[in-house]
């Protein structure tokens, strides 16, 4: 039988109410790890589990702080020879900025598998104990190996990179990235080979405290540019513009824009579209920015920061510019 790491990270998954019909007004992360595995038995006809209590935190809470004692964690579980594979649980809120994060920073070709619930445990018809199963019977899967970090929830595979929270109440409150879910659950099946994702990995330096400090600026209609001395005055090394439509930039921001990125600090052009890829302009060569891709701008924040940790501002333009 298959051995694998759990580390559970709190979120709605171990949330709990006073009321079975209450699914907004519970404590996230109330339950710890040993609760969760309880409530499946099932689980230990297809794994020997190993639980870790890393967290017990609302997504909401969930930072740059903890991804990296989180990546460190995992990467020791993942080397050591004992475990199979690893099932992270997670609040849904942050799910996708954690997944990116993992995906690139882990390197191991054993199934890392994040999933998550959107009703507390305590809920009639609760998802989680389904979406947890369901993870550990993906993280247990010969064709899960090799394919970077993994989301599982709602009857979906997602790959880490392009996914995002669609929904605010839906069970299916997640997107992929460009094609969708790249697999389904019940029985398990992946839609396409798997991709080697080692080269897209980097090595957080091991004495690193802290990440680079990146905002996201939202750009509405008539927003002014001197929004970005604010953010540069509080501190930011680096800055995601979620721009209208494909990355749109207004033009009474290219000035703003471009003495910004002259000055030191990185700009990447991304949208506060729903989906869909932010494409490259001729302008970037002018201006200084660099197009997220198919990421949203939560992701395409945490690859400017792990660039900035790695002082390799180019890793933007392999990141942005592939489907992993």
């Amino acid at each position: 039988m298959p051995t694998l790491a759990l580390i559970a990270t709190g979120g709605t998954i171990a949330g709990a109410a006073a009321s079975a019909t209450d699914t907004t007004g519970y404590t996230a992360g109330a339950l710890g790890a040993d609760a969760l595995l309880a409530a499946v038995p099932q689980l230990g006809e297809i794994a020997d589990i190993r639980a870790k209590q890393l967290f017990r935190l609302d997504s909401k809470d969930m930072g740059p702080a903890h991804w990296l004692p989180l990546g460190r964690r995992a990467q020791a579980l993942l080397d050591a020879p004992d475990i199979d594979g690893l099932v992270i649980t997670h609040g849904t809120d942050t799910l996708e900025e954690t997944a990116a994060y993992l995906h690139l920073t882990l390197d191991s070709r054993k199934p890392v598998v994040l999933t998550a619930a959107m009703r507390p445990a305590t809920a009639l018809s609760a998802d989680g104990p389904m979406n947890l199963y369901n993870a550990a019977c993906v993280a247990t899967h010969p064709d899960s190996a090799g394919r970077g970090v993994l989301v599982s929830i709602g009857d979906a595979i997602f790959a880490a990179w392009g996914v995002r929270k669609l929904y605010t109440h839906r069970l299916d409150a997640f997107i992929g990235g460009p094609g969708g879910a790249i697999g389904q659950t019940s029985p398990i099946r992946f839609f396409a080979p798997a991709r080697d994702t080692a080269a897209s990995t980097v090595a957080i330096p091991a004495d690193l405290k802290e990440l680079p400090r990146v905002d996201v600026l939202y750009v509405a209609a008539g927003s002014p540019p001197d929004l970005l001395d604010a953010v540069l005055t509080a501190g930011a090394h680096g800055i995601v513009l979620a721009l209208p439509g494909n990355g749109s930039l207004p033009a009474s921001w290219e000035a703003a824009v471009t003495r910004t990125i002259a000055n030191g600090v990185p700009i990447v052009r991304a949208s506060r579209v729903g989906a869909g890829p932010v494409s490259p302009r001729a302008q970037d060569a002018t201006w200084g920015t660099r197009p997220a891709g198919d990421l949203a701008p939560s992701q395409a924040r945490v690859t400017l920061m792990l660039a900035l940790a790695c002082g390799d501002l180019t890793l933007l333009d392999q990141w942005f510019g592939e489907h992993h």
